[in-house]
C-alpha cells in the first residue's frame, strides 16, 4: 500500500533552475569555459560536485581538488544569494495544491533532493510543514542515479520503498528510484522522464486523483 511520498526539489516543487542555470554561466564566462542551457540539461539531479565535473569534463579542463571545490563553493555562493529572492509564490502550479492534499489525506511527505540549499529553498517557499523528513545534499554521500537519498527518506519514515511515490524531473532521478524499488512519478517530457512508472508534463496534472486512479489496488 501506498503511505508515504517523496518529492525532488528543484523541478517538481519550485524551479530554481534558472537560477542554477545564472550561477553556472557566471562562473563559467569568468573562467573563460563554454556553458550553454544544452550543456546545463546535463547538470539536472546531479551534485554541485557532479555538475562542476561534467562542466569541465565538456571544457577539457583539468584542475586540482582544491581548485574545484573552491569554484564549486563560488557558484553555491552566487546561487544561495540569489534564493534570497524567492517567495511563496514561487511554487510550480499545482505543487501547493498536492502537498496540502497528501497532508488532509494524513500520508507521509519527504523530500529527496540533492541540493545542500533544500532547507533554504523551502524557508523562502514557506514548505516546510509540509515535510516529515527533509533529505538533501547534507544526509547521503552518493548522489542520484545512486537511490541512496530516497532509501534515507524512505527509513526516516519508517517505511519500505515499496510503499512508497517518488515525484521526479529528472532521467537520473527516475533512475535512482528504481534502483531503490520505489514506485515513480516523473515530470516533465517524454524523452527525459518517460521511464517513470506515471509520467505528468506538469505539476499541476499531478493530482492526488490522477495518481490514485493510475496506481489504483496500491492505495
Amino acid at each position: 500500500m501506498i503511505k508515504g511520498f517523496i518529492f525532488d526539489l528543484d523541478g517538481v516543487i519550485t524551479d530554481t533552475a534558472e537560477l542554477h542555470y545564472e550561477a553556472w554561466k557566471k562562473l563559467s564566462d569568468e573562467m573563460g569555459w563554454h556553458f550553454d542551457r544544452e550543456l546545463n540539461e546535463q547538470l539536472r539531479g546531479i551534485s554541485r560536485m557532479d555538475s562542476i565535473k561534467v562542466i569541465m569534463d565538456y571544457n577539457k579542463v583539468t584542475l586540482t581538488d582544491d581548485a574545484v571545490v573552491s569554484l564549486a563553493t563560488k557558484k553555491n555562493d552566487i546561487y544561495v544569494a540569489s534564493l534570497d529572492t524567492m517567495t511563496p509564490d514561487d511554487y510550480l502550479p499545482g505543487a501547493r495544491e498536492l502537498l496540502t492534499h497528501l497532508r488532509t489525506e494524513g500520508f507521509s511527505v519527504a523530500l529527496g533532493s540533492a541540493s545542500k540549499n533544500a532547507i533554504k529553498v523551502l524557508e523562502q517557499l514557506n514548505a516546510t510543514h509540509y515535510f516529515d523528513v527533509i533529505g538533501d545534499g547534507n544526509s547521503v554521500t552518493q548522489s542520484k542515479p545512486a537511490p541512496d537519498i530516497f532509501l534515507f527518506a524512505a527509513e526516516r519514515m519508517k517505511l519500505p520503498a515499496n510503499n512508497c511515490i517518488v515525484f521526479e524531473d529528472a532521467e537520473k532521478g527516475i533512475d535512482a528510484a528504481k534502483a531503490g524499488g520505489f514506485y515513480s512519478v516523473g515530470i516533465g517530457p517524454e524523452e527525459r522522464v518517460g521511464h517513470a512508472d506515471l509520467r505528468f508534463d506538469t505539476m499541476k496534472q499531478a493530482t492526488l486523483f490522477e495518481i490514485k486512479s493510475f496506481f489504483g489496488d496500491l492505495f
